[in-house]
């Protein structure tokens, strides 16, 4: 194996110290060197809210590494507040920006992993510089928006946007005994989940004391110095002491994008099976790349977590000379929305319809545990399954806790191609306490069988 002497890795979250340390590990005596633009590196994203609810008590707790402890337990070299500016793939060199000293130098490289994740979309009517306009995506954003809430009167706050982040946000902000008030551009809450499966988030959402606007398209905002204090939609004017933005995020690329690499139609960057960009000397993992759908076959963008630490391994190694293959994805994510869990996994109706093929969904409402056990309540689960060839594309459900387990059986389906016929085979366990006596996925799997005779 011919082992690089200098592989340069750009970003610090997820994928980036996942590539650095197994790119280390693989090459001992490669000189490996992580860039960070921001403060801290190797920080948990998705237990933000939770960090700002309160359920998590000290943000240190989800930035898992600092450079020093980085450098001396993983042996690589990081660089905070240090932004890549250029890649100048002729000579192999970066060039690098101490956002502290405004001091730049040039870095060579042998091989690169860009780990650069994803950024917030914009929302060009709310001006991003207005002091209590936020948006929740780093460890810096939390400490932003609680220096905010320590220090300012704060009593009602607009969350535009009902994704993930957003619905997770409401959650975090109700507990803290806030109003909040959630804006949609979509007229339903969770944009990319079947219709009947929002009509039920919307009713967890008022149940839950938050409002709800959607089709709300045209913002106007008033501002009283550097804060906006209301904000006018649809021909109602509502003031508010705090803003969050969370319309989804997007590749960040503007890097590669300069550097001419091959991005594909989400804006992410594409790369073969070893996570090679279209510049054999130049690797990417994380929220910046497209990855092929399994059920597909093609590129899609899944800005998951997970994804990216697995994906980062795998570019480190193969930075370091190694031969790992990554493998297409079915998406599965599970967020929690107040005392709901929502899972979905594979293809939404939307995305299925436009596969052309004929398919058939079958639904049903089951408890969670037999009724006369306490904590017992309904859960939802709905399937889309292909008539050819009985395999499933992709499902949803809407519970408690136990629907996570669910979303991981059906993602196992759909990953191996698995017919639906053999959901009823499966042997569930049973305990009042833990368990139905009769499974919602083996309900799901008997109305496919009689949907597909």
């Amino acid at each position: 194996m011919l082992v690089p002497k200098n592989i340069m890795i750009i970003g610090g979250n997820a994928a980036g110290p996942a590539a650095a340390a197994k790119a280390k590990r693989i090459a001992p005596v490669a000189n490996v060197v992580m860039f960070e633009a921001g403060d801290f590196i190797s920080t948990g994203t998705c237990e933000l809210p939770y960090l700002l609810s309160g359920d998590i008590r000290d943000y240190k707790k989800i930035v898992f590494f600092n450079p020093e402890s980085f450098e001396k337990e993983k042996g690589v070299k990081v660089l905070t507040n240090h932004l890549v500016e250029k890649i100048d793939r002729s000579s192999k060199r970066i060039l690098v920006r101490n956002l502290i000293s405004n001091h730049s130098f040039e870095q060579n490289y042998d091989k690169l992993v860009l780990a650069t994740g994803s950024k917030p979309k914009l929302i060009p009517q709310i001006p991003l510089d207005a002091e209590n306009v936020f948006y929740l995506k780093s460890v810096k954003d939390y400490l932003r928006i609680r220096n905010y809430l320590d220090n300012n009167p704060v009593s009602r706050i607009l969350i535009v946007g009902a994704g993930y982040i957003g619905l997770e946000s409401a959650e975090a902000f109700k507990r803290l005994s806030y109003q909040v008030t959630i804006l949609e551009k979509e007229s339903l809450p969770m944009p990319g989940v079947d219709e009947e499966v929002r009509h039920l988030i919307l009713d967890i959402i008022i149940k839950n004391g938050t409002e709800f606007f959607g089709r709300v398209n045209e913002l106007k905002f008033g501002l009283n110095g550097n804060r906006i204090t209301s904000l006018t939609y649809d021909g109602y004017t509502r003031e508010f002491d705090l803003i969050i933005l969370s319309p989804g995020v997007e590749p960040n690329n503007s890097l590669a994008i300069a550097s001419k690499l091959n991005t594909g139609k989400f804006g992410g960057l594409r790369v073969d099976q070893k996570l090679k960009t279209s510049d054999p000397n130049i690797f990417a993992a994380g929220d910046n790349v497209e990855v092929v759908n399994r059920i597909t076959g093609q590129f899609d963008y899944f800005p998951i977590a997970t994804l990216a630490q697995q994906f980062g391994h795998v570019a480190g190694e193969n930075a370091a000379g190694g031969n790992t293959l990554i493998y297409p994805v079915v998406k599965n994510i599970a967020v929690k929305i107040f005392d709901k869990i929502l899972v979905q996994v594979g293809l939404n109706e939307r995305e299925v319809a436009v596969l052309k093929k004929s398919t058939i969904s079958v639904k049903a409402v089951a408890p969670n545990l037999i009724k006369v056990m306490p904590g017992s309540e309904n859960i939802f689960g709905k399937l889309i399954i292909d008539r050819s060839t009985r395999r499933i594309y992709g499902g949803v459900f809407l519970g408690g806790r136990e629907v996570s387990g669910y979303g991981d059986l059906i993602a196992a389906f759909i990953n191996n191609q698995i017919k639906v016929d053999e959901l009823v085979k499966i042997n569930y366990n049973y305990s009042p306490p833990v368990s139905p006596f009769i499974n919602l996925l083996s309900i799901l799997g008997r109305k496919a069988e009689k949907e597909l005779l």
